[in-house]
């Protein structure tokens, strides 16, 4: 148990879900080295991770992008990748990839204990698996635990996703709230009205309709005398500048403006967060803020905040054809997402008045 690596190459909300394995693990053997091969997308959230010794980021999809500009470029980039897992000689791989690509990495590279969820049997590496066709009716954090049986750890003293910030961006957001006069303003309220990006063109699929955010910004905004950010990525820039035109008056408009540990740090100050389903709700609920989420395709059961506590409200619709999103796999909808759309207004705002009051 001198040295284990960790493998999960998904968005944010999947590598959070991997940090109570990661607490875990630490918490049974403190003095062994651990390493975590993510994305380098969210590897900035796993490197200010205590628990965590050493990052590796590089994704199959983050060479794929490098092999597209160059193949020569992404040749030597695999190379190096390769060489640094290499050098230091993991005893045991934790393997949550659900691909066996990442699992024959770890043979070659001579990890002789590969551990992990074999899906569909496919994961043809491993040395020991837990057989997996999808997760359902349970939580993918209780999925991820199963693995540590094959580690012989101790039983967890509690389970909750963690996430860590530096003091360069707490430095960032306490100029931040000075520069906008934030500071002492309560609520303070947050909506990200995009989110997703891990399903990529098909994120929009998980988007409450944008009228209904704009109507929701504005009821919040005569209820409270506060400000209201809005956050999204550069790629959803053009959403969020549309709710702000609409609004015309106290939003603050972040879209595409923030580091991931400037928006975590910011995330950190707010009373509460209002979001679709997607990374946002789970870094907002690991750093204890309250939650408003809605969900239409994913079953929360399995997706959603974990552990649930009284400081999150999912919204969602119980119809027979929900969840329509199965076994990694959106099942298409003949229904015009119903699930979202029949979501009312007044829905969200009584439960954000609920957490607030």
């Amino acid at each position: 148990m001198k040295k284990i690596l960790l493998i999960n190459p998904f968005g944010i909300g999947d590598v959070l879900f991997t940090t109570p394995v990661i607490r875990v693990i630490k918490e049974s053997y403190p003095e062994c080295f651990l390493g975590y091969w993510c994305n380098e997308r969210v590897e900035p959230i796993l490197k200010n991770n205590p628990f965590i010794n050493k990052t590796f980021a590089l994704s199959r999809g983050d060479l794929k992008k490098i092999f597209k500009r160059s193949k020569i470029e992404g040749i030597k980039e695999a190379l190096i990748f390769f060489s640094e897992i290499k050098k230091q000689n993991f005893d045991i791989a934790v393997d949550f990839s659900l691909d066996h690509r990442y699992s024959l990495v770890c043979k070659i590279a001579g990890i002789k204990k590969r551990i992990g969820l074999n899906y569909k049997k496919k994961v043809k590496f491993l040395t020991e698996g837990i057989d997996v066709e999808g997760f359902e009716n349970k939580h993918v954090v209780e999925y991820y635990l199963e693995v540590l049986k094959f580690l012989k750890t101790k039983p967890p003293q509690s389970i909750k996703l963690d996430v860590f910030l530096d003091k360069k961006s707490l430095a960032w957001v306490d100029a931040f709230l000075k520069e906008y006069n934030l500071k002492g303003v309560k609520p303070l309220i947050g909506i990200a009205p995009c989110g997703g990006a891990s399903w990529g063109k098909q994120a929009y699929l998980k988007y409450w309709p944008l009228q209904n955010y704009i109507e929701l910004t504005k009821k919040l905004l005569n209820r409270y005398n506060t400000k209201i950010i809005l956050f999204a990525d550069e790629k959803e820039k053009e959403i969020v500048n549309f709710i702000e035109k609409e609004i015309n008056k106290e939003v603050i408009n972040l879209a595409g403006r923030l580091s991931l540990m400037q928006y975590l740090s910011l995330l950190s100050k707010l009373n509460i967060l209002i979001t679709n389903d997607s990374g946002n709700v789970h870094m907002a609920n690991a750093l204890g803020i309250k939650t408003v989420s809605i969900f239409g395709p994913v079953d929360e059961k399995v997706y959603g905040p974990y552990p649930l506590g009284q400081n999150n409200i999912v919204i969602k619709k119980d119809l027979p054809c929900r969840p329509c999103y199965k076994k990694f796999r959106f099942l298409g909808c003949q229904y015009d997402l119903r699930c979202l759309k029949s979501i009312k207004v007044q829905e969200v705002y009584s439960a954000v008045e609920g957490l607030l009051s």
